[in-house]
């Protein structure tokens, strides 16, 4: 007897998907926000121990490699160090933090930004990442409406955000999250529905490298140094495969200035010394996320 529905993924996700559209405004919004602090948090766990698992994932190619080598500093993490596990601690105490201390924000602001057991403060990128990544989810559903580009959207940005932060630590863009982003953005760009069509995405994955990529040589041909990673040629590669060849422009001219800004003001501020190296990936992103929510309005800005 054949059944009387369709047991397909896509029927299920898009009968999910209108039940979550009939829902009020507010209880989307609602739903969107709390999404997004809870991913927000995940966050927080990728761009703190994503670092340390690929410089140990290095350090032990190098050693099998070349065995007489001098071994490499130990980190301060435990031997099984990942995404799930250890539990998250105070890096001060090592007190676990127990279920009532994760929760994005609350938290906390219950403990007032300090480790329930030592007392010591608490670094407020944690929550200000979480409420970024809120307000992302907001701005995508804002944006979208409730459907598939603007959860494709939030993931784009969640990424963004991911990638950005590792950038200003490390000064590196992880492969781990630049490649599979430009593949998500051909994927999502393969169909009907996405935000550019698939040629404009292919188009804009080869622009957005092949222009850093110059940019990178010009730089080094004239100056004898190298002015950018090339972490950052990857990432415009993957921006211009989610949001097309047209967008770029504007992306790297907004990216452009608000690098420029900051590092002026780090430098008058004796943040920063004026030869030191400044991530593009942060800005980059940011360029991202303003194009990607409302569209290229300095094109018509410049005639």
């Amino acid at each position: 007897m054949q059944p009387s529905f369709d047991p397909s993924a896509a029927h299920f996700a898009s009968r999910y998907l209108a039940d979550f559209a009939a829902l009020p405004v507010a209880v989307q919004y609602g739903f969107a926000v709390v999404f997004g602090l809870v991913i927000g948090s995940f966050l927080t766990v990728v761009v703190h121990r994503l670092p340390v698992m690929l410089e140990r994932a290095w350090r032990s190619e190098v050693e099998a490699a070349a065995p007489d080598a001098p071994k490499a500093a130990a980190d301060p993490y435990p031997e099984r160090f990942n995404l799930a596990v250890p539990r998250s601690a105070c890096p001060h105490c090592k007190h676990v933090l127990r279920a009532w201390e994760n929760i994005p924000v609350v938290s906390y602001l219950a403990l007032r930004g300090r480790c329930s057991a030592c007392g010591a403060r608490v670094s407020p990128r944690y929550p200000l990442t979480e409420l970024a990544t809120g307000a992302l989810a907001a701005l995508s559903l804002y944006a979208y409406g409730p459907g598939w580009a603007a959860l494709a959207g939030f993931g784009l940005c969640a990424t963004l955000l991911a990638a950005a932060l590792i950038d200003y630590d490390t000064r590196y863009l992880p492969d781990i999250l630049t490649l599979p982003l430009l593949w998500a953005g051909l994927i999502v760009n393969f169909g009907e529905g996405g935000f550019a069509t698939l040629h404009d995405a292919v188009t804009g994955a080869i622009a957005g490298y092949l222009f850093l990529w110059c940019v990178y040589w010009i730089f080094k041909l004239v100056r004898g140094v190298e002015g950018m990673g090339y972490g950052d040629f990857k990432l415009l590669a993957a921006i211009g495969a989610w949001l097309g060849w047209a967008a770029l422009a504007q992306v790297v001219l907004i990216a452009a200035v608000a690098g420029a800004a900051f590092g002026i003001v780090a430098t008058w501020r004796k943040r920063m010394r004026f030869e030191e190296p400044l991530p593009f990936g942060p800005f980059l992103a940011a360029g991202s996320a303003i194009t990607l929510f409302v569209g290229t309005p300095l094109y018509a800005l410049f005639g």
